[in-house]
């Protein structure tokens, strides 16, 4: 989906602040070296005390923390343009009775988009709970699924869906992937949580080096 452009919310602006609002920059990078980009969260008492201590609203601050979080989700994005070809792959994993396989790779003149299916034998189950079998998790947790290729690479997820016994992913990579991607590996894990910080142990390795992984 793409990102919608932002807008100044106002055009009215205090600049006898301007130096506070700098100042927080700084900080926000200073905390980013100190904590190597992984600050994790603050605990609850401290966010209570500091609310209180400077007059703020806890869930301000939790929401400010949140956000923090979340600065690779506002990295510029790369939206696949001017469509070249397809590649086909239609190689498969199995693990714990679910399929998984590289469909296919669509390739663009600015960037790759990688399709993964799943797919797993329903027929035996009620429809309320595909979503539960799929993850072997409660239906009110929704897991996210990372593609990692190299850190030549940057990996998106961009649109995924399905029904019954199939669901679907794609990613958006960058730069382009070779159109023989032999050589390279493809590593899905699978996270409890949007911020990656909580795996489930899933991991599906598609390996380098088999010159018949995939094909033309």
């Amino acid at each position: 989906m793409k990102r919608m452009p932002f807008e100044r919310p106002t055009d009215y602006y205090d600049e006898r602040i301007s130096y506070i609002d700098e100042q927080i920059c700084a900080l926000f990078k200073q905390r980013k070296e100190i904590s190597r980009n992984n600050p994790g969260f603050p605990h609850l008492e401290d966010i209570a005390s500091w609310a209180k201590k400077y007059g703020l609203y806890e869930d301000f601050l939790n929401s400010i923390f949140s956000t923090l979080r979340m600065e690779e989700e506002f990295k510029p994005r790369i939206e696949p343009v001017n469509f070249l070809k397809h590649i086909p792959i239609l190689k498969s994993v199995e693990k714990d009775g679910r399929l998984y396989t590289i469909t296919f790779i669509r390739q663009f003149e600015n960037a790759s988009v990688v399709q993964l299916n799943i797919d797993w034998d329903d027929t035996t189950e009620e429809p309320e709970n595909i979503e539960a079998i799929r993850h072997h998790r409660p239906l009110h947790q929704h897991n996210f699924i990372e593609l990692s290729i190299g850190e030549d690479y940057e990996c998106r997820s961009n649109r995924g869906g399905g029904s019954g016994g199939h669901y679907r992913q794609n990613f958006i990579v960058s730069p382009p992937i070779p159109d023989d991607p032999s050589d390279l590996q493809f590593v899905f894990k699978e996270y409890q949580d949007f911020y990656k910080s909580k795996s489930t142990g899933l991991e599906i390795v598609f390996k380098r080096g088999l010159r018949d992984q995939f094909r033309k």
